[in-house]
C-alpha cells in the first residue's frame, strides 16, 4: 500500500460522513462523489467495510430504497445524531492537523 492510500484510509470515515451529511447516498454514489473531488483511490471495496463499521458505531443509519424500473433496492446511508457530533469533532481535528502539517512542510520559523 502506498503512502497516499494509507493517508486516505486514515480520513475515509471523515470524508464519507461529510458526503452523507450533504445528502443521503449509496456506496457507489459516494465513491463517485469522492473521485470527482479528487480522491480517486477510493473504491467501493474500501467504502462498504467503512460504512458497515460506521453503522455499527451508530454514526450513520442504513435504509433501502426501491430502484426505479428494474434492479434490486439500493442501500442508502444517512447521518445519525451521533454522526453529526463526530463530524464536527473530526473537522476541528482535521483543521488543526492540516495547519500543523502545512507549517512543518513550509519549514521552521527562524
Amino acid at each position: 500500500m502506498d503512502r497516499r492510500s494509507q493517508l486516505l484510509k486514515g480520513v475515509l470515515d471523515m470524508c464519507l460522513l461529510s458526503i452523507i451529511n450533504e445528502e443521503p447516498s449509496y456506496g457507489y454514489e459516494m465513491a463517485d462523489k469522492l473521485a470527482r473531488r479528487g480522491l480517486t483511490l477510493t473504491s467501493e471495496g474500501s467504502i462498504y467495510p467503512t460504512l458497515s463499521r460506521m453503522r455499527r458505531s451508530e454514526l450513520i443509519e442504513g435504509y433501502f430504497v426501491e430502484a426505479d424500473g428494474s434492479g434490486p433496492p439500493r442501500k442508502y446511508y444517512r447521518m445519525a445524531p451521533k454522526g453529526n457530533e463526530k463530524l464536527t469533532e473530526w473537522k476541528s481535528e482535521w483543521s488543526d492537523l492540516a495547519t500543523g502539517v502545512s507549517q512543518v512542510m513550509r519549514g521552521a520559523a527562524k
